[in-house]
């Protein structure tokens, strides 16, 4: 083995796991901002506590359940054990010939907490903390290691005729969060005020700085989630990833700005936030497969996307206050169906795997996620008293206040 390359290999792959790891500064920054200050403790508790769960349960279950190995894998569900320890007689060097075991670890431990922190935003400012924190364990321990595991885990999506192809999780991280986003929203019901028998009534952000902050971080930390994703330090193959990342979504701002200027006749800036995430998002199933072109057409139309869905959820009431399910179950069905519209794999057949591999997943998560939230809502609730969402969650669930020297607006 080239200790020299090696070495430098594993070193990448450390780098991008610390710019992931930033990314959840990004969504706490996001979704606070465009929340209201009276639950802004409550949304930066819920993101700090998404990556200490994220990270245990992966110790204990998850890494074992995703990455089973062939010799206890099938082609739905694979088990090695509880706890996560090098494989009895491998040493450092014979695990992967790009990097170590600890770091394969750590690095994949990062994304899965990706998939709860998408849920809070779209059940921010009305559901119970209690509840919430239960359902993030076993979503993240559990649902999401299983729907990983069958693609990345030599599961039946990657044994098809044709693969699956996913590469970075437009589908297994990103829908995977959307989904349970979409049940826990659902089911929830929308926010005191936001649909009236006048209309939708916007309920505004109390921070845009914070919100356009959050996303310049998650755009950061993007180059680790997508470039890390090539497992090496290829300088052809992750140079390319961190082109296509980059066009994607500063085309998702485009698609977003005139989609939405079309739409409302106004500049708005959360509309293009949401559209650069929403590229973001689209490129991420082929960021190794797509041309310079490719990956702005994908990033455009997700930004057109999110602009879209977020009108859409508002028509049906259901009320996402930071617009998760545009961008990560939208914006992550658009980017696994582009791998077999657009680069080195798009064709008919490969098309029909993505749409299986979509169906697939979001099936699972779907029927997971409405088992969990329907089970505490019949039994614990999951939902606060119309009193503690009038006045904030931050004072009743947490007993403080983000701003406590400055008035509540309502």
């Amino acid at each position: 083995m080239n200790q020299e390359l090696f070495t430098v290999n594993n070193l990448w792959m450390m780098v991008a796991t610390i710019l992931v790891f930033i990314m959840h500064l990004g969504f706490a920054s996001l979704e606070a901002g465009l929340t209201r200050a009276k639950n802004t403790v409550n949304i930066l508790f819920k993101n700090t506590i998404i990556p200490a769960i994220g990270l245990l349960t992966y110790a204990f279950i998850g890494f074992n359940l995703m990455y089973p190995g062939e010799g206890f894998a099938g082609g739905f569900i694979g088990f090695t054990g509880v706890g996560i320890s090098l494989p009895e007689g491998w040493n450092t060097f014979a695990y992967n010939e790009g990097y170590t075991f600890f770091t394969d670890f750590i690095f994949q431990a990062m994304f899965a907490a990706t998939a709860a922190t998408i849920v809070s935003g779209a059940v921010a400012e009305r559901i119970k903390l209690g509840p919430f924190i239960f359902f993030s364990i076993l979503y993240v321990g559990i649902c999401y290691p299983i729907v990983g595991m069958w693609k990345w885990g030599g599961g039946f999506l990657d044994a098809l005729d044709t693969p699956f192809y996913d590469f970075a999780g437009s589908t297994i991280v990103h829908s995977v969060g959307g989904w349970g986003a979409l049940v826990g929203a659902f089911l929830l019901g929308p926010r005191l005020g936001k649909y009236t028998e006048h209309g939708m009534r916007a309920i505004p952000g109390h921070s845009i700085p914070m919100a356009t902050i959050g996303v310049f971080l998650l755009w950061f930390g993007w180059f680790g989630f997508n470039g890390g994703s090539v497992l090496s330090a290829d300088p052809g193959t992750v140079s390319l990833v961190f082109v296509t990342t980059a066009i994607a979504g500063a085309a998702g701002a485009f698609g977003a700005l005139i989609t939405s200027y079309i739409k409302f006749r106004t500049y708005d800036i959360t509309m293009v936030l949401n559209g650069i995430l929403a590229g973001l998002v689209g490129i991420t199933a082929g960021a190794d497969l797509m041309g310079i072109g490719e990956a702005a057409i994908i990033g455009f139309i997700g930004g057109v996307l999110v602009v879209l869905g977020v009108v859409l959820f508002d028509r049906i009431k259901i009320d996402d206050p930071v617009g998760a399910i545009s961008v990560h179950l939208i914006g992550g069905i658009w980017g696994t169906l582009a791998v077999g519209i657009f680069g080195d794999l798009a064709g008919i057949q490969q098309l029909v795997s993505q749409l299986t591999g979509i169906a697939a997943v979001g099936a699972f998560c779907f029927l997971t996620s409405w088992l969990i939230f329907f089970s505490m809502k019949r039994s614990l609730g999951i939902r606060v008293d119309e009193k503690e969402e009038l006045e904030g969650l931050d004072i009743n669930e947490h007993s403080m206040q983000a701003y406590p020297d400055f008035a509540p607006k309502d």
